[in-house]
C-alpha cells in the first residue's frame, strides 16, 4: 500500500480509503466488521464516514454507520491504528430529523454534531472532520448551470472559527471540505491563511471516468494549495464495473435497489460505460479495477474512497492498487473522454 501526505499535516493516509456508506443499510454490522478487518490487513489505515450515513439517508437508519464503527473500536481497541474521517451534514436534501432539520455550520451545530459523532464512534477525537456539502446554494450533487442566490448562510470565517475551536479542544485534528466548488475552496483557504485558523487539508468530491469535472477548476487548487482530493464514487456507483450493461439490473446492485440514484443512469453515461468496459477487456483488465486504478493514479488525488457490499467486491477493489495502467490504456481512456466528456457530472 502507498501512503500519501494529508494536506500539510503529519498524517500519511493510505492511497485507498475504506468507504462505509452502505453499513447499516446494505451491510450488517458483522459484514462491516469483516470489511474493516480485511482492509486493515491490506494496509489501509484510512476510513471515511459521516453522521448522515448510511445512504440513502433515512430517519430509521440515521447514524447507524458511525455506531457500527464505534462498536468495532470497542471490540478491538484498535482506534489508534486508524485515521478516521467523518462529516457534518448540511441543509436540504429532505433531512429533517437531524438537529430538527435546521442545519447550519455555525458554532452550535458544529459542537452538537462533533460531540454526537464522537459518542457514536466511541472515540475522543476525529482525525479529519469535513463539511459534507455547502450550506449555501451552489453547484453540487450533479447540478449543472449556475443560478445565483443571495440566500443567507453562515459566513465562511465563522465556520472556520467554530471548527478551529474544536481543533483547539482536541476533538478534531484537521478539517476538510466536501462537494465544494473552486470559489468555496479558495475562500476557505484564504480565510484560514489570513486569520491563522485551521486550514482545510482535503476536499472530498466525486471523481470517476464518467465525471472528471474536478479536473477543470479544482485539480490545480488541490496540487498548488496542498488540499488533495478524496475521491468518492470512483466507480460511478458500480456503473463502470459493467454489471449494469445492456439494461442489466443485478438484484443486489445499488442502482437496482434505489431508484433515487439516477446521476449515472442516462444514455450518454451508458454509452461511455460500454466503451470503457470494452477498452478494459480489450487489454485483459477487469473494468472496475481499471476505473479505480485510473482514479488512484491521478496526481491531485490523496486517497481513493472505495466501498463494497461484499468481501469479494472488496478483494477485487483492493487489487486495483497493484494495477499500473499502460500508456496505451491511458490513451484509450483519453480518447473516450474526448468523445464523451463528463456524461454524468
Amino acid at each position: 500500500m502507498d501512503y500519501r501526505k494529508l494536506g500539510r499535516t503529519d498524517l500519511n493516509v493510505s492511497a485507498i480509503c475504506l468507504g462505509t456508506m452502505t453499513w447499516g443499510e446494505q451491510n450488517s454490522e458483522s459484514e462491516a466488521f469483516a470489511q474493516i478487518e480485511r482492509a486493515k490487513a491490506a494496509g489501509i489505515n484510512f476510513m471515511d464516514t459521516a453522521e448522515m450515513y448510511p445512504v440513502p439517508p433515512k430517519k430509521e437508519t440515521y447514524a447507524s454507520t458511525e455506531t457500527i464503527i464505534g462498536n468495532w473500536f470497542k471490540k478491538t481497541g484498535d482506534r489508534a491504528d486508524w485515521i478516521l474521517a467523518s462529516k457534518i451534514a448540511g441543509p436540504g436534501n429532505g433531512i429533517d430529523y437531524i438537529r430538527d432539520g435546521q442545519l447550519k455550520f455555525n458554532r452550535d451545530h458544529v459542537v452538537a454534531a462533533v460531540d454526537a459523532s464522537l459518542k457514536r464512534l466511541q472515540t475522543d477525537y476525529l482525525d479529519l472532520y469535513q463539511l459534507h456539502w455547502p450550506e449555501r446554494s451552489t453547484n453540487f450533487f450533479g447540478k449543472l448551470g449556475y443560478t445565483h442566490s443571495d440566500d443567507a448562510f453562515t459566513p465562511l470565517l465563522e465556520v472556520l472559527e467554530a471548527l478551529d475551536e474544536q481543533v483547539k479542544a482536541g476533538k478534531i485534528r484537521h478539517v476538510g471540505l466536501s462537494n465544494e466548488t473552486p470559489w468555496g475552496t479558495m475562500k476557505f483557504l484564504a480565510e484560514s491563511d489570513t486569520h491563522g485558523l485551521t486550514r482545510p487539508v482535503s476536499i472530498q468530491n466525486p471523481y470517476n471516468l464518467l465525471n472528471r469535472s474536478f479536473e477543470v477548476g479544482l485539480a490545480e487548487i488541490a496540487i498548488r494549495e496542498e488540499c488533495g482530493l478524496l475521491a468518492y464514487s470512483p466507480m460511478a456507483f458500480g456503473m463502470l464495473s459493467g454489471k449494469y450493461a445492456d439494461g442489466a439490473r443485478p438484484a443486489k446492485g445499488r442502482l437496482s435497489l434505489y431508484s433515487r440514484f439516477t446521476r449515472y443512469f442516462n444514455p450518454q453515461s451508458e454509452a461511455a460505460c460500454a466503451r470503457y468496459v470494452a477498452l478494459a477487456r480489450e487489454h485483459g483488465l477487469d473494468p472496475a479495477q481499471m476505473a479505480l486504478a485510473f482514479v488512484t493514479s491521478r496526481p491531485f488525488v490523496t486517497s481513493n474512497i472505495i466501498g463494497a457490499t461484499t468481501l469479494e467486491q472488496l478483494e477485487s477493489n483492493l487489487e486495483s492498487f497493484n494495477l499500473v495502467l499502460s500508456e496505451e490504456v491511458l490513451a484509450g481512456i483519453e480518447a473516450i473522454h474526448k468523445d464523451q466528456p463528463n456524461p454524468a457530472p
